[in-house]
């Protein structure tokens, strides 16, 4: 290196450049050729060394070096290599009797490798969290809010470590200033800090993951859960509207997680019918030759009869009054056959509860409930097994000679006052 800058100072001699200049001239073109260097030595690594890397990396079975692949994790590292190159090679190129110019230049260069190594580490983050979330575990512990979180710490050390070194001051110094900085921060980050302890908790208590279906009244939230990130939860409603909530609202605020019906083995149904009272009534002889028809009953109903016939021989009853003794009901008998109908269809989950109950009787009606679960867990499935079970039972009734209740409409009054109209005539 010497012999070179000696030979370039003697041609600078020859050429006519003042002594006082022929140092600084070299060392210009010394600090130029290292640039240049430093660029063939970054086009070298970038584009023949990283297309070999790369392609090694897509014929290997694994893929999590594709994620790296995919960050430009080796894209990055390979910029770095000839900025430390021209970092460590300035003071061997330079010669000045000042070593500020050195340490200038150095400085310039700190602050790239400051820069560029910040990006580094921020896609090797990124890569692994691609890595992590193709695990199973993902779903049930989504650590990106954490990932954020981090990313934020890697970027803050990273542009203290920029002002120091533009500053020319230590890092513990400007950590000092930064503490009396402490409460102007977390009023700054104060959504961040909330959002990090609320993903943490929801991470280790498993009360929302991606994929769940949650539904949050008070902000309009009714969907599934697509994303959760450090400040915020995406859900998208099944309107297809997104509605984004703050990452601790899932907290602080009370909702609800269908994922316990999604990993069950069904789906709850619970539907009543208002019966009206006025229409239950002991079972005559024609009514009960009309459900010994009904395939879903008929069985029932002869065994009831065997067992209401020994019941009143047995005690004596006097059965020529309906009320004495057992007798069986139209809505006794529907309710069994409600029963029936329900367990025998082929989208009832039949090991879960299935139950047909009468509730507490109202002014509108004695409820007939329905409680089962379907098979079905998919939203226009679900709805579809519902509304068959209801439309068949709302359509039957009739045969069993009760009624429903419903409230008195414009229709029933027209045909009241035409009624009233008659009989005054």
């Amino acid at each position: 290196m010497n012999s070179l800058r000696e030979q370039l100072l003697q041609y600078f001699g020859q050429i006519g450049v003042p002594e006082s200049m022929q140092i600084s001239l070299s060392n210009i073109v010394f600090v130029i050729s290292l640039l240049i260097t430093g660029f063939i030595l970054h086009y070298i690594i970038r584009y023949v060394v990283l297309k070999y890397v790369e392609y090694f990396i897509k014929k290997t079975k694994v893929t999590w070096d594709d994620k790296f692949l995919e960050r430009k994790v080796f894209t990055r590292a390979a910029t770095i290599v000839p900025i430390l190159y021209v970092f460590f090679m300035i003071p061997q190129v330079v010669q000045v009797e000042n070593e500020k110019v050195i340490f200038l230049l150095q400085k310039i260069v700190r602050l790239f490798i400051v820069i560029w190594g910040a990006r580094l580490v921020n896609s090797i983050i990124l890569a692994l969290n691609d890595i992590y979330d193709e695990l199973e575990a993902a779903k049930e512990r989504p650590i990106k809010g954490i990932i954020q979180t981090i990313q934020i710490i890697v970027f803050i050390i990273a542009a203290i470590v920029f002002i120091s070194i533009l500053l020319n001051k230590s890092v513990g110094y400007l950590l000092a200033g930064l503490g009396t900085m402490t409460a102007v921060l977390m009023l700054v980050f104060k959504d961040s800090l909330m959002g990090l302890t609320a993903g943490i908790q929801m991470a280790a208590n498993r009360t929302v993951r991606i994929g769940d279906w949650i539904v949050l009244p008070s902000h309009n939230a009714d969907g599934i859960v697509t994303e959760i990130t450090l400040n915020f939860v995406k859900v998208q409603n099944w309107d297809y509207s997104i509605t984004v909530l703050p990452s601790y609202t899932l907290v602080s605020t009370a909702f609800q997680n269908w994922r316990g019906m999604e990993e069950s083995g069904g789906r709850r149904i619970k539907r009543h019918l208002l019966i009206d009272q006025t229409s239950v009534k002991y079972c005559t002889p024609e009514m009960i030759e009309r459900f010994k028809k009904i395939d879903l009953i008929k069985d029932y109903v002869e065994q009831r009869l065997e067992e209401i016939e020994k019941h009143n021989k047995e005690h004596q009853v006097n059965t020529e009054l309906p009320i004495n003794g057992r007798r069986m009901t139209n809505l006794g008998t529907f309710r069994r056959y409600v029963y029936e109908y329900v367990r025998n269809h082929p989208l009832t989950n039949t090991n879960l509860t299935l139950v047909v109950r009468h509730l507490q009787p109202t002014e509108k009606g004695l409820p007939l409930e329905i409680y089962i679960f379907s098979k079905e867990k998919s939203l226009v499935p679900y709805e579809g097994f519902q509304s068959d079970i209801l439309e068949h039972l709302l359509a039957a009734i009739e045969i069993f000679e009760l009624k429903l209740f419903q409230a008195p409409t414009s229709y029933d009054m027209k045909q009241l006052a035409e009624i009233l109209s008659k009989n005054k005539n």
